[in-house]
């Protein structure tokens, strides 16, 4: 019979220091999880500055890291990197290229970007553990209209850059707030030309004059209330479940990766329009959807027997002196969560609580947190009780036995 198949999954990796000499026993116990799994799967958060160059594409959030970090990735035991997200283009097409090069050298498999828009959508194919897989990973930014690959068209090359899933931030505001909005406008006659002019590099959206404004590039729709929208093209969103549903027909284990930074208030919230695209993932033939992007914690939940994980936060977090944004706790907490696919058709999950620097992280500064520790006792016990509260709003019911957290569908 069969052995049952593991899938390890963890947090983003942002990782720009080499972690390989690092002995803490609670590190190793990680390492000795992700060498086990038959898949070993994170999000490799960055470019790589290899021989093909390359330029800073943005401000103070520009990040880029040198190919040891692979070598380091691959030495504790990942063998399979999402690579789309919002530091993938951060040095430009030369970026993109460098980084495909060293992932493919440190024969990783590895789905996100690609030297044009074809290339970036194509899943990533392996065989591990005596299955076939396939990874399909896309981002949904925001993030400038350059930084997605594009295909050739005429009078246009190609442009390497990150696979897109399209979407579309609106505003909708009430009948006072538009008003104010229309007058604002008027009085400082935006043309069609000026809008143009800041959209760059973008294109000015296309509005509905009647019931919607560009005020300086945010997108205000006329309503009833007041709140905001995130809406997926619909054809942008068909190519890449047609992806998935062709990977999964062909007998391919199918892992569907989402980035994104449109977050809700509360970083632990699921927005809707991801559970509602993560299902159909699922219901087109992922055997597994992850995301990432959002620096914390969310919940789980099992959508027709396949795990769902709507954000797994953090697992390398490589931050540099001086920065003060990730004060919260939640930032430096997660869980690695395998995977143990039975061949019967049962699933279990084991969650192993994590805290990146050790439980005594009030003690380091950011920059010091190089590595995650498994937690124990009370701080342990805290990130999975947390976590089974939270996802069992939807429906995931998350046992602790001590430390650990464990989730059965038989």
């Amino acid at each position: 019979m069969p052995s049952p198949f593991t899938v390890a999954m963890t947090g983003q990796s942002l990782i720009h220091r080499d972690v390989r000499t690092c002995q803490d026993p609670g590190f190793l116990q990680i390492v000795d999880i992700l060498k086990k799994a038959d898949v070993a799967f994170t999000n490799f958060e960055g470019t790589i500055l290899g021989r093909h160059g390359g330029s800073p594409m943005k401000g103070s959030y520009f990040g880029h890291s040198d190919p040891f970090v692979l070598d380091a990735l691959k030495q504790i035991g990942f063998n399979t990197l999402a690579l789309s997200n919002n530091h993938a283009f951060d040095l430009g097409p030369p970026g993109v290229m460098s980084t495909l090069e060293e992932v493919r050298l440190h024969g990783f498999l590895h789905a996100g970007i690609g030297l044009d828009r074809d290339h970036a959508a194509t899943p990533g194919a392996a065989a591990f553990g005596g299955r076939h897989i396939a990874l399909v990973a896309m981002d949904a930014g925001p993030g400038p209209r350059n930084m997605y690959a594009e295909n050739a068209s005429n009078r246009r090359p190609s442009r390497p850059g990150v696979n897109q899933l399209d979407v579309t931030r609106i505003f909708e505001a009430d009948q006072a707030i538009f008003d104010m909005l229309e007058t604002i406008q008027a009085t400082f006659q935006s043309s069609q030309l000026e809008r143009a002019n800041y959209a760059q590099p973008d294109d000015p959206r296309v509005l509905d004059n009647d019931n919607e404004v560009d005020f300086y590039g945010t997108i205000f729709r006329r309503s009833n209330a007041n709140r905001r929208v995130v809406a997926i093209d619909p054809e942008s969103a068909a190519k890449q479940l047609t992806a998935i549903a062709k990977a999964s027909a062909s007998g391919q284990f199918v892992i569907a990766y989402l980035h994104h930074h449109h977050w809700e208030p509360n970083w632990r919230d699921v927005p809707d329009w991801v559970r509602e695209f993560a299902h159909a993932c699922i219901d087109a033939g992922a055997h597994a959807f992850v995301s990432h992007g959002t620096p914390v914690l969310q919940p789980i939940e099992i959508y027709k027997r396949a795990p769902v994980f709507f954000g797994l936060g953090n697992f390398f977090f490589h931050t540099e002196k001086g920065e003060t944004e990730w004060s919260s706790p939640d930032v430096w907490k997660s869980v690695v969560a395998t995977c143990i696919f039975d061949p019967a058709g049962s699933l279990k999950i084991d969650l192993l609580p994590i805290v990146l620097g050790g439980e005594q992280i009030e003690e380091l500064d950011f920059h010091q947190r190089h590595v995650p520790i498994a937690a124990s006792g009370k701080t342990g016990e805290k990130i999975i009780d947390e976590l089974a509260k939270n996802s069992a709003e939807f429906g995931t019911l998350i046992e602790r036995d001590g430390c650990l957290g464990r989730i059965h569908v038989v």
